[in-house]
C-alpha cells in the first residue's frame, strides 16, 4: 500500500502553529545569528527540535549540507534527536539531514578525520580519566616544588612563620595534598577553556597588580599556576593522553587550516546550540567558526544559540559563566537578533511571580556584588489556548508556603506530614525535596527512613515510593573508598595513604572532622606513639588511631577477598552499598587468582578506578525515575536542574548556605584569609571578560580578586536558588529553621540561624499579594 503523499506546507504551519510566541520566533530563523534567552519552563529543546525541523525543510538539507545541533549532556542529545525525528517523519523527509551530539563530541569528531592537523590519533592517545587526571596533578605538584625550592619556601612562610618543626611539616602536606593540586585544578580548566596556554599564562602574570597593603603576602599566584600548568602539559604529552579541552583545541587547530575549515563550513549549514548559558570561550570560538560560510568568510555565521543565563549554576565548578552568554545576546539584541522566550506554561501563577520577585530584588538590592546576578526577564504565564496540556496548573493551596520552624528536625517532620496529607488527597502527584549538599541530604533521608522520628509519618507504609538520589551516587564511590584504605593497609608509613584514609573516615562520619594534616605529617607517631612522642591527642584523633589500628590488624588476620567486607562494615555501609562491596570483592578476586594478594587486589581496583564506572548495586527499583507520579524525590538543587515536580520544598534556606560565603579551610589559613585557586580563577575571567586590551592587562591583585571571587559565589547561589524555585508546578515551599547545624557534617549541634536574605523580602512580598486579593 502506497504512502499518502505528504502536504509539507500544511504539516509546517502545524508545527508553527502549535508553539508559543518565543517559540514561533525561534522557528522563524531564516540565517545568520540569533540569541534566544529562555525563562524556566518555557520549551526550549521543544522549540529547537519544530525550529530545527522547519530550517531542514526549508532549507532542503541532507547528509552533505546538515544542520548541526548540539547540547550539553548525552541524554538532552537523545531528547532532542527523538523530536526532531518525530518532526521529520510527519514531513516526509530524510534523517540524514541533521546531527545531534555534545560539544564535546563534535569536536572529537572534527580533530580526529585529520589527525595530521589536530595532533589527536586516538590510535596513539587516551582520553584521561577523572582518577588518573587528579593522580597527574599531583605529579605536576611534586616536579613543580622540585623546580621551584624559593616559591616554595615563599608559600611555606605564609604571612608567618617561626620555623618550629611540626608546623613546617604540616604546613609541607597541606600546601602538597590541597592547596597546590586545587589551584592547579583550577586554574588548567580555566586557562585552557579561554584558550590560554601555559607561555600566555606567564605573560598574564607580568600584568598583575601587586601593590598590596603590609599585611598581606603576594604569592604571585598566576606565576605559580603557569609553572603547574606548564608541567601537567608535560606530562599529558610524555603519557599520550588527552583531556576534554584538548579535544576543543584540536578541532580548532583542524580548522586553523583553510581547506579543513572549508570543508566542514561546506557539510554545516548551521549549528543550534542549547543550554549556551554553560559554553566556554573555547566552545563559542569552535561553534562560530563551524558555523560560517565559506564563501563569505567574512559574513555573519548562521549561529543560533538557545540559553537562559539565570539559570548558570555551573560557574563556580567549571569555566562557564553567564557573562559570555550575555554578551552575545546584547551583541544580537542591538543588531534586532535577538528573542526572549518568556512564557512558560510549567508552573502556577504565584510560584512564577514568586520567582519573578526574589530575581527583581536580588539584582536591585545589589546583595551579590556590583555586578546584577540575573539578567533582567520576567517569566510570563501562556495564554489561555496555550497548545501545552495542563499549563499553569493551578496551585495547591496557595500554591507557596514560606515557614520558620523551630528546628531543623521539625522542619523534616512538617514536610513529612504535609507530603503525607497531599499523597493522601491524589495518590499521582510527584514531590521533591531539593537541599543545597549532600550532607543535608543525608540528614532529612535518615530522619525519613524512621517514622518514629517524624512524628509517626510511615511514607512508605502509606505506598509512596521514596528515592534518594545521592544515596544513590553514594554507592558509585564504593571502589574509590575501598581503594584509598587499602592502599593504607598495604603502606601505613605513606602520609599521603594515612591522609587518604582518613579522609574517607570522616566522609564517612566515622571519624570527627578534624586537621587531617596534623595527624598524617608522621605516621608512625599518630599510629604507634611512644612515651617521647607527641601526636595530637584529642577525643577525635583517639577515635582515628583507633580506627586505623582496626584496618591494620585486619591485614594480618582476613585474605584479601575479606577485606572487601571489613571495610564496609567499619565504614557503616547499608545493604546497597555492602552488596556493591561483595560485587567488586568478586570482581577483584576472579583477577587475582594466580596472584592472590593485596598489592594485586590494589592494582586491579585501581583499574577499575581510573577507567570506569563501576555499577553499583541497588537493592531497590531500579525503574524509578527522579520525576515519577507518587513518588518523594531526594534530591540536590544543582542535580534537579531540567527536571519539574507538582510539590517541590526547599528546606535549611540559611544565609550561611545561600549565599553564605567562600570558605577559607583552616588548615590553610597561614597563607592569608583567601584561597589561591578562587584567586587565580577571578583573576583569569577578569582577562577572558574583558572586551579591550586595555581591560585586559589589568588584572586585579590578591584582594580585589579574593572580593570578585565572593561576588561570583553569590550571584551563583542566588541563581542556584532561582532554578530550585522554578521546579515546582503546583506548591513551593520554602522553610529556614530558626536553629540549624553550625557545619551539617554535625547536624546535632545547632545554634540560632539567620535566613536567607530573600526569605523575609518573599514572606513580605506574599503577604502584600494576599491582602491585595
Amino acid at each position: 500500500m502506497v504512502a499518502a503523499p505528504v502536504d509539507r506546507e500544511t504539516a509546517l504551519r502545524e508545527i508553527r502553529t502549535g508553539l508559543r510566541r518565543g517559540q514561533q520566533a525561534l522557528a522563524d530563523w531564516e540565517g545568520g545569528r540569533l540569541a534566544v534567552s529562555a525563562v524556566p519552563g518555557s520549551g526550549k529543546s521543544t522549540g529547537m527540535a519544530a525550529a530545527a525541523a522547519i530550517a531542514i525543510a526549508r532549507h532542503q538539507l541532507h547528509l552533505n549540507r546538515q544542520l548541526v545541533l548540539v547540547t550539553f549532556t548525552r541524554s538532552a542529545a537523545a531528547n532532542l534527536k527523538a523530536k526532531v525525528r518525530g518532526h521529520l517523519k510527519n514531513l516526509g523527509l530524510p534523517q540524514t539531514s541533521f546531527t545531534v551530539s555534545t560539544l564535546h563530541g563534535l569536536a572529537l569528531t572534527i580533530a580526529t578525520r585529520n589527525p595530521e592537523l589536530s595532533n589527536l590519533n586516538l590510535d596513539t592517545l587516551t582520553l584521561v580519566s577523572p582518577a588518573q587526571n587528579n593522580r597527574l596533578l599531583r605529579v605536576c605538584v611534586e616536579q613543580w616544588i622540585v623546580a621551584n625550592p624559593d616559591l616554595y619556601h615563599h608559600l611555606i612562610e605564609g604571612r608567618q612563620f617561626d620555623g618550629e618543626e611540626t608546623e613546617q611539616l604540616r604546613r609541607q602536606s597541606v600546601l602538597r595534598t590541597e592547596v597546590l593540586p586545587s589551584l592547579a585544578h583550577t586554574v588548567i580548566r580555566e586557562a585552557k577553556s579561554s584558550g590560554l596556554m601555559p607561555a600566555e599564562l606567564l605573560e598574564l602574570a607580568q600584568q598583575v597588580n601587586h601593590n598590596l597593603p603590609g599585611d598581606v603576602e603576594d604569592y604571585d599566584v598566576l606565576t605559580i599556576a603557569a609553572g603547574l600548568y606548564e608541567r601537567y602539559q608535560a606530562l599529558l604529552s610524555q603519557r599520550g593522553w588527552i583531556d576534554y579541552d584538548d579535544m576543543i583545541l584540536g578541532a580548532l587547530r583542524t580548522l586553523d587550516d583553510p581547506d579543513s575549515l572549508r570543508f566542514w563550513q561546506g557539510r554545516t549549514f548551521a549549528v543550534f546550540e542549547d543550554e549556551a548559558q554553560d559554553s566556554s570561550p573555547l566552545q563559542t570560538r569552535l561553534l562560530t567558526l563551524l558555523a560560517g560560510d565559506p564563501e563569505y568568510p567574512d559574513g555573519e555565521p548562521n549561529l543560533v544559540r538557545v540559553g537562559d543565563p539565570n539559570q548558570a549554576i555551573n560557574s563556580t565548578f567549571t569555566p562557564a559563566d553567564p557573562v559570555f552568554f550575555n554578551q552575545f545576546c546584547d551583541d544580537c539584541r542591538r543588531q534586532d537578533r535577538l528573542v526572549t522566550m518568556d512564557q512558560a506554561g510549567r508552573s502556577s501563577g504565584i510560584i512564577m511571580a514568586a520567582a519573578n520577585q526574589m530575581l527583581a530584588w536580588v539584582n536591585q538590592a545589589r546583595v551579590a556584588g556590583p555586578e546584577t546576578p540575573f539578567r533582567n526577564q520576567a517569566i510570563a504565564p501562556v495564554p489561555p489556548n496555550d497548545p501545552q496540556p495542563g499549563a499553569n496548573p493551578d496551585p495547591l493551596g496557595v500554591g507557596l508556603d514560606i515557614l520558620s520552624p523551630p528546628t531543623t528536625l521539625d522542619t523534616v517532620r512538617l514536610m513529612a506530614e504535609r507530603v503525607r496529607d497531599l499523597y493522601a488527597e491524589n495518590p499521582d502527584t510527584s514531590f521533591a525535596i531539593l537541599v543545597r549538599e549532600g550532607r543535608q541530604s543525608q540528614f532529612v533521608g535518615n530522619l525519613l527512613r524512621d517514622p518514629d522520628l517524624v512524628g509517626g509519618v510511615d511514607l512508605a507504609a502509606m505506598g509512596l515510593k521514596f528515592y534518594d538520589v545521592g544515596e544513590q551516587d553514594r554507592q558509585t564511590k564504593v571502589p574509590e573508598e575501598m581503594l584509598a584504605l587499602l592502599r593504607f593497609i598495604e603502606r601505613p608509613h605513606s602520609p599521603d595513604m594515612l591522609k587518604g584514609a582518613l579522609r574517607v573516615l570522616v566522609d564517612r562520619k566515622r571519624v570527627p572532622t578534624q586537621d587531617l594534616n596534623a595527624l598524617a605529617q608522621a605516621p608512625e607517631q599518630f599510629l604507634y606513639p611512644g612515651p617521647l612522642d607527641a601526636p595530637p591527642d584529642t577525643d577525635a584523633a583517639r577515635t582515628a588511631r583507633r580506627y586505623c589500628a582496626g584496618l591494620l590488624r585486619s591485614r594480618l588476620e582476613l585474605p584479601p577477598y575479606s577485606l572487601f567486607s571489613f571495610i564496609g562494615l567499619t565504614l557503616g555501609y547499608n545493604q546497597s552499598e555492602l552488596a556493591t562491596a561483595d560485587k567488586l570483592a568478586a570482581r577483584v578476586s576472579q583477577q587475582i587468582r594466580n596472584d592472590n594478594t593485596l598489592g594485586a587486589a590494589i592494582a586491579v581496583l585501581q583499574d577499575i578506578v581510573g577507567s570506569e564506572r563501576f555499577t553499583a548495586v541497588d537493592t531497590e527499583d531500579t525503574d524509578s525515575l527522579y520525576t515519577r507520579p507518587g513518588q518523594l524525590t531526594l534530591i540536590t538543587m544543582h542535580k534537579a536542574k531540567g527536571l519539574d515536580w507538582d510539590v517541590v520544598f526547599l528546606p535549611f534556606l540559611h544565609d550561611k548556605t545561600i549565599p553564605g560565603t567562600l570558605w577559607v579551610p583552616p588548615q590553610g589559613e597561614f597563607l592569608g584569609d583567601f584561597t589561591l585557586a578562587e584567586v587565580a580563577r577571578a583573576q583569569i575571567r577578569t582577562y577572558a571578560h574583558a572586551d579591550t586590551e586595555q581591560e585586559r592587562g589589568s588584572i586585579p591583585d590578591i584582594i580585589t580578586a579574593w572580593e570578585q571571587a565572593k561576588h561570583l559565589k553569590a550571584a551563583e547561589e542566588y541563581r542556584l536558588l532561582y532554578v530550585a524555585m522554578t521546579r515546582a508546578k503546583r506548591l513551593l515551599w520554602m522553610s529556614a529553621a530558626q536553629q540549624a547545624p553550625f557545619t551539617w557534617s554535625k547536624p546535632e549541634n545547632v545554634q540560632v540561624a539567620t535566613p536567607c536574605p530573600v526569605l523575609p523580602v518573599l514572606r513580605e512580598w506574599l503577604r502584600g499579594a494576599r491582602v491585595s486579593e
